[in-house]
């Protein structure tokens, strides 16, 4: 172990979303190198890297000198310049990819440095679309409950998970939530058709009650992050993209984790059979061997911009940066030349048997996902659904599954934000093998907590 560098991460290095007394008391790990779906730290240990950092490392670990010479070649003949009245090559290049490559009427793309900025810059689009429009009401936001859009504070308000929202209350931009797409506890569950409806029904209800007239987006994820992977019933893609039509309202494909991939295909939109007014994107883009993201834009909602009714009144630094921007097309260039998607979508399958698999382990009650995207939701009784909850749950995912699943060596999340899930999100490039290996992993794992929950009779009442 590196006591220096420990040491000095005590004394002046502040992590995310992380409990900073535990990092002070005990050190963490420091990643020190990657290669293939794996990375190594300090002292030598390999992990799996099976959340593909986060959700952003769909490339792995080994595409680095290739891309590095990229980087190293645009660096050399333009460093930076920006997106401010001017333009550049490289900027131009990788919109029109990214309009090749988007659903159909998506054709103009407004870049940022990351997700949240993406989130943000879409909102304002939607203001800004509709008050040229006449209609200056329409600010408001529709988002799913326990969706995460960021933390950014205009974000923040479209997340919908109130414990990262409540410390930073009142939030700049109005925003409602609506339920999320979860069949495990939904009461119509069962019945993906009566489910859809369901949800869609509230969607309506919400409008109603906020009215249509003041409302200006409804943002939702292809396959909702948190809570585990939720994947939404058939039609219920077309009964939002009808609904929002119908009064007026901007449909935005929060795909910041989805798109480049993710689900198989280079946007979630076209997996799931929807067209969008805007896409948001980042991670992926990159490969995350850049931080950049973009709003994808369809030439409806530019239309006012490009007319001259109104001028975007937005601008972000670094967005669209020159080196970004080769990456980012370097990225995109692999992703097509080998075959990537082809791998996601060969996988799917072995992802969801090797998965499922594990459903004879007590304490699994549900598999969910698509592509490499997938959650485990854990139970302490699998017919009744009964969740852990609390210091339950704080037991379950921080003194049990951690130290196993760390101890084995893979990387994955562990999240109790709502029920506890286990989220595993391989880098795009993986194999069967890999695969193999996660699974193995996560047996073993989970079955030491299953077994560890006799020493925790209160867990086991039912």
């Amino acid at each position: 172990m590196d006591t220096r560098l420990q040491q000095n991460a005590k004394e002046h290095l502040m992590l995310h979303f992380t409990d900073m007394q535990s990092l002070v008391e005990q050190g963490t790990t420091l990643i020190d190198r990657g290669e293939g779906v794996f990375v190594f730290d300090t002292d030598g240990r390999r992990y799996i890297d099976g959340l593909s950092g986060l959700y952003c490392t769909n490339l792995g670990h080994s595409y680095g000198e290739e891309i590095g010479a990229t980087a190293a070649a645009q660096m050399a003949r333009l460093p930076f310049t920006t997106n401010w009245t001017v333009a550049h090559p490289e900027a131009v290049e990788l919109a029109t990819k990214l309009a090749e490559l988007a659903p159909e009427g998506i054709e103009r793309a407004f870049f940022t440095s990351g997700g949240a900025e993406s989130v943000e810059s879409a909102w304002k689009l939607a203001v800004q679309y509709h008050a040229a429009n006449g209609e200056p009401a329409r600010r408001k936001v529709i988002a799913r409950e326990d969706a995460y859009h960021g933390v950014t504070l205009g974000a923040l308000a479209m997340t919908g998970l109130a414990e990262c929202r409540e410390p930073f209350e009142p939030l700049g931009v109005p925003a409602v939530h609506v339920a999320n797409t979860s069949p495990y506890r939904h009461p119509e569950g069962a019945d993906p058709a009566r489910m859809r409806d369901a949800l869609l029904a509230e969607v309506e209800a919400t409008i109603a009650r906020e009215g249509a007239e003041t409302i200006a987006m409804l943002i939702a994820e292809p396959v909702q992050n948190a809570g585990g992977c939720l994947v939404p019933p058939d039609g219920y893609w077309a009964g939002l993209r009808e609904i929002c039509d119908r009064h007026g309202i901007l449909l935005v494909s929060d795909e910041v984790i989805c798109a480049f991939g993710r689900l198989g295909t280079f946007f979630g939109a076209d997996r799931l059979g929807y067209k969008p007014d805007m896409i948001t994107v980042a991670k992926g883009l990159t490969g995350a061997h850049f931080p950049m993201g973009a709003v994808l834009i369809s030439e409806r909602v530019a239309e006012p911009f490009i007319e001259g009714r109104t001028m975007y009144m937005h601008g972000i630094t670094f967005g669209g940066h020159p080196v970004g921007a080769a990456i980012a097309r370097k990225t995109l260039e692999i992703y097509e030349r080998d075959g990537v998607m082809e791998n996601v979508m060969a996988n799917e399958s072995i992802l969801r048997g090797s998965l499922n698999a594990l459903r004879d382990i007590p304490i699994v009650g549900d598999v969910r996902g698509m592509g490499h995207f997938w959650a485990i939701e854990l139970v302490r009784d699998q017919e009744s659904k009964l969740t852990f909850e609390g210091p339950a749950a704080e037991w379950l995912l921080k003194d049990v599954l951690s130290a196993e699943l760390w101890g084995r060596g893979m990387i994955c999340r562990l999240d109790d934000r709502t029920e506890p899930i286990v989220q595993i999100a391989p880098p795009l490039v993986s194999d069967a093998e890999t695969i193999g290996e996660i699974a193995q992993i996560l047996r073993e794992a989970l079955e030491v907590a299953a077994e560890r929950m006799s020493e925790r009779p209160e867990l086991t009442a039912a």
